[in-house]
């Protein structure tokens, strides 16, 4: 760190993926403002850097094996609540980039985002501020000012929204409390709200709503 420059922006890419991580490595080396200091690959490395060393940014993948990006997002806001963490994410914005910005993110890319658009992303929170696209300010506003009928998985809590990802997928009750580390009952106890907030019956309903509303990459 001593042979950074000040006016760097120093970066920590966490994405499970290592093409990615390359990729954006060297997008971000052709500008001289901006260092990538370090790599993760799943939660628990995310958390272990940030304790470990200064950094100006993160960004981050949402979906990483063990933890999720939601709930490293809330760890990072917990241990270093003025770190900015920019998402890049495979997921749909219309779907994901209003929950990570109410869960703490400072912006919401995709990854078929143009190597500029990051760039600029990069610089707009490094500065204090929030990057998000014209398409979800428009959104984000139209919130505020109209009661429209809103989707039945944004009344589920952040938890609640990553255990009906994991029953689309098939998982058990049983695997998904281990991934979670959580019982089986407190889980069975997530399905039931789950059920209930969306007005279903079956995995299989919630299964067909995942596919349909696109909240799988």
């Amino acid at each position: 760190f001593l042979t950074v420059q000040n006016t760097m922006i120093r970066i920590l890419i966490a994405d499970d993926h290592a093409v990615v991580r390359q990729g954006l490595k060297k997008i971000l080396s052709e500008h001289s403002d901006m260092a990538v200091l370090g790599e993760a690959e799943n939660g628990n490395d995310v958390l272990a850097q940030i304790r470990q060393k200064k950094w100006d940014i993160v960004i981050l993948d949402i979906t990483m094996p063990g933890k999720s990006g939601f709930d490293v997002l809330k760890d990072i806001r917990a241990e270093r609540p003025t770190l900015p963490v920019l998402i890049l994410s495979m997921l749909p914005e219309e779907q994901f980039a209003k929950r990570s910005i109410k869960a703490g993110a400072s912006g919401y890319l995709t990854k078929g985002s143009a190597p500029e658009e990051l760039v600029r992303a990069i610089r707009k929170i490094y500065d204090g501020g929030k990057y998000i696209s014209p398409t979800l300010a428009e959104q984000l506003a139209g919130d505020l000012n109209i009661q429209t009928e809103k989707p039945a998985h944004e009344a589920l809590s952040d938890r609640e929204f990553q255990v009906l990802l994991k029953l689309a997928e098939g998982k058990s009750i049983t695997a998904i409390a281990a991934e979670l580390s959580l019982s089986a009952k407190t889980i069975t106890t997530y399905r039931s709200r789950i059920l209930q907030k969306m007005n279903m019956r079956s995995n299989a309903e919630l299964t067909r709503y995942v596919i349909e509303h696109h909240l799988v990459d």
